[in-house]
């Protein structure tokens, strides 16, 4: 090789000597044989062959299924990460770290996270990429931010987003094998209880000690709502969410504040699991139903408050991930937002 991997950036060129017993095909003999540090997917790699960026010796290999052989010395080319052509637009965020490989967020409620077709601006892409501007290095050889994971327009809190293409992948890695750390916390309907006899009759639903609830189901397209998600136990994706009770709210108690940690990331995750628990979330348009709160238990004005509160009351609030290049284990904190510690602060307590 010839440089440390680490410092070859793009524009530059990778080389890689092929491994004894190789793959027959290229393209899965350089997935095994790349090493790890150089951060190129597979997806990324099937693209660099194709736009004839890899060669042996004077020839362009340019189909994935070329042989290789043992000892053969491929060079990759790794053009210059091009400018997306999402727009930057310069709109606050609120940086709760940041340095070269990533950032961490405290996104608001009410911003996308990635551009969509129904959401084509204002939304946090386009604002990292006008603040971070030519610190990133480019993610899968576009000059973007790399989304590792995300959370609802409406729900509010921490997420990490990736500046380098090994940071990338690493932060991802942490998400797929569930060793990040993230914790949110919740206003539901009703008390999650382990004397409440009604949950332990719910499929997919046991307590754990210290009474912290664990929903255990898979989760999947809802069935005629493709824009829902729903609980399922024979197809879908394998999806664990536990939920422990920080506080009882009325008398008799009819909310609760919980503390939500997911051991899997799925689409709507806590809030499919939490209405399936017979605890929808206050304020979920989606998986709430009509429910009003109990003018008996909380008072006039703070059920009318509750039965307004404009989004679903969940806020990502602890983050935590090992740093892809230092190894340092970080975690952070963000405090709940305006709206909803607003909120708490009318209710009554139990």
């Amino acid at each position: 090789m010839s440089r440390p991997i680490s410092e070859i950036p793009s524009g530059q060129v990778l080389s890689v000597r092929i491994e004894a017993d190789p793959p027959a095909r290229l393209d899965k003999a350089l997935s095994r044989d790349v090493p790890e540090q150089a951060s190129l997917s597979r997806t990324r790699l099937a693209r660099l062959i194709s736009e004839g960026q890899v060669r042996r010796g004077t020839e362009v290999l340019s189909d994935p299924k070329a042989r290789v052989a043992e000892g053969d010395l491929i060079e990759i080319t790794l053009p210059e990460a091009v400018a997306v052509e999402t727009q930057a637009e310069e709109i606050p965020l609120d940086i709760v770290f940041e340095d070269d490989e990533m950032v961490i967020v405290n996104k608001p409620a009410g911003m996308v996270v990635h551009p969509a077709p129904g959401s084509p601006g204002g939304t946090l892409v386009n604002a990292l990429l006008a603040h971070c501007g030519d610190s990133l290095s480019g993610i899968g050889g576009e000059k973007r931010p790399g989304i590792v994971h995300r959370i609802d327009k409406e729900t509010s809190g921490l997420l990490v987003v990736a500046k380098s293409d090994r940071a990338h992948h690493a932060l991802a890695a942490q998400f797929e094998k569930h060793t990040a750390e993230r914790a949110y916390l919740a206003l539901c309907h009703g008390v999650p209880d382990p004397a409440d006899p009604r949950l332990r009759g719910i499929r997919g639903a046991s307590f754990e000690p210290g009474g912290v609830l664990k929903l255990q189901t898979q989760l999947g397209r809802h069935r005629s709502d493709r824009q829902k998600q729903a609980v399922y136990f024979d197809q879908g994706r394998h999806a664990v969410t536990r939920a422990r009770l920080l506080k009882r709210i009325g008398t008799p108690p009819a909310l609760a504040l919980v503390e939500c940690r997911l051991e899997t990331g799925r689409t709507h995750q806590i809030r499919v699991h939490m209405a399936h628990a017979g605890h929808a979330l206050v304020g979920d348009p989606v998986y709430g139903g009509r429910r009003k709160a109990s003018v008996k238990a909380l008072g006039a004005a703070a059920a009318a408050a509750v039965d307004a509160f404009p989004r679903q009351a969940l806020h990502a609030a602890v983050l935590g991930v090992t740093h892809p290049v230092s190894g340092e284990l970080l975690r952070f904190e963000a405090p709940l937002p305006a709206d909803m510690q607003a909120l708490l602060d009318v209710l009554p307590e139990s």
